[in-house]
């Protein structure tokens, strides 16, 4: 035990000592809120609007088109459309839109044209397709003899009602709220374990190449050395985080409040959201009490041991591969088995855990190790059976030590292993030494 702890202590050490880590440690938070005030001064600035030719032979359909912010129509029925195409070619406007003559609307249907340089987006040609299909849709109406107005009338609305068995009143989209709270610490995760990950497996290349492992290991078994290596990295990325979390939140909270700079995508929206919340406090306040809800100490004191299971259980496999091979590039071929588990994580969550948190798909990908650390934190928001967390958790930390265990047979035979790239094959049998 003592070993283990001189070497917890030495790359802790090692790690924080670093000018590469004390430079980033201090730069990091303040690149990320330079990124969030950029992202606010970006969405306080209005895209240019956008100028859209219409030619309409018919003389129907150009006053059903609204102008907007982003795009302005106007009026060219009169100009010869080759005029027009070459003002097009000029960039003069963004496109036109040409509505030729037809003996009825079924045979307009099929000659209309959109004409620009650049592919325009799907959602402006649908909205395009929207304004045109409704008005010959009316005068279809007025053509079979059917009043449009009485049509109208008689169109009915539903809102369905979300009630809760227990009685209480649910909300829509506050699914949508959960998975992103339980995405965003599913994310912390995966990203903490890549970025602190591939900073075990380069201390363990870096001491393979300049030979220091020889005198290391002489003393120390692998088990001890593996283990302290990921114990010390994980303490020294830890006090890193939190130092970035600190510094991160301090300059945003000064820069919000005391500068009044605006912050993220969301900041150039916060007039109108502030608006839409004065007209229905209700609704909002049905949102804050449901959130209130929420697993909150569930959810801090799960992120802490998935956050803690998952990078020791990922770290194991880094410290093996570092031992494995010379260089990083050797270590490319390793890698992506590694990451496929926690991008395929991400995947479930998103697309499985919304829909259905408590479907088979989510529940037995919360309990595989290798995903829980993201799945698992992606289901606590909607309510997850004590049973299963502590399952999951004890699934998470026993197949830790049992992959540090056999990581650390490859780890023995690797670590003296120089000047050849090995192979898959090559380390399954190292295991069996």
């Amino acid at each position: 035990m003592s070993k283990l702890i001189l070497i917890i202590k030495r790359e802790f050490t090692a790690k924080v000592r670093n000018k590469s880590f004390i430079v980033m440690t201090f730069l990091s938070p303040l690149l990320f809120v330079g990124i969030a005030v950029f992202v606010g001064y970006l969405s306080t600035l209005k895209a240019e609007q956008k100028t859209i030719a219409i030619h309409d032979e018919t003389g129907r359909f150009f006053t059903q088109f609204k102008s907007d912010e982003e795009y302005k129509y106007v009026d060219f029925s009169q100009t010869p459309v080759p005029v027009l195409k070459d003002s097009i070619q000029a960039e003069h406007y963004e496109g036109l839109l040409l509505i030729p003559k037809a003996a009825d609307n079924k045979d307009l249907a099929k000659k209309i044209e959109y004409i620009s340089n650049d592919s325009p987006s799907v959602l402006f040609i649908a909205d395009l397709e929207s304004v045109i299909t409704n008005k010959m849709t009316q005068e279809n109406f007025k053509a079979v003899g059917l009043d449009t107005l009485k049509i109208q009338q008689a169109q009915a609305k539903v809102a369905i009602n979300l009630v809760k068995a227990s009685g209480e009143q649910a909300l829509k989209g506050i699914n949508e709220i959960k998975i992103g709270i339980g995405g965003a610490f599913g994310y912390l995760i995966m990203m903490f374990i890549v970025i602190y990950g591939n900073m075990v497996m380069r201390s363990v290349i870096e001491e393979k190449t300049s030979r220091i492992i020889e005198v290391i290991i002489s003393s120390v078994k692998p088990f001890q050395l593996m283990m302290g290596k990921i114990i010390g990295t994980s303490i020294a990325g830890i006090l890193q985080f939190l130092i970035w979390a600190l510094l991160g939140l301090t300059a945003m909270f000064v820069l919000s409040v005391v500068f009044d700079v605006p912050l993220g995508a969301s900041s150039g929206q916060a007039q109108k959201i502030v608006a839409t919340s004065g007209q229905d406090l209700s609704k909002v306040a049905l949102y804050l009490n449901e959130l209130w809800k929420l697993p909150v100490g569930t959810i801090l004191v799960s992120f802490i041991f998935y956050f803690i299971g998952g990078y020791f259980l990922y770290s194991s496999f880094y410290a093996a591969i570092g031992a494995a091979v010379d260089n990083e590039t050797d270590s490319q071929q390793f890698l992506l088995p590694i990451i496929m588990p926690l991008i395929l994580g991400v995947y479930i969550g998103f697309f499985t855990v919304m829909n259905d948190p408590h479907g088979t798909i989510a529940t037995t990908f919360s309990m595989v190790p290798l995903t829980s650390p993201i799945v698992m934190m992606m289901r606590i928001p909607f309510g997850v059976p004590w049973w299963q967390l502590t399952i999951s958790l004890v699934l998470l930390f026993g197949t830790f030590v049992f992959v540090v265990w056999f990581a650390s047979k490859i780890y023995r035979v690797g670590i003296l292993m120089y000047g050849k790239r090995p192979t898959w094959k090559e380390l399954l049998r190292w295991i069996s030494y």
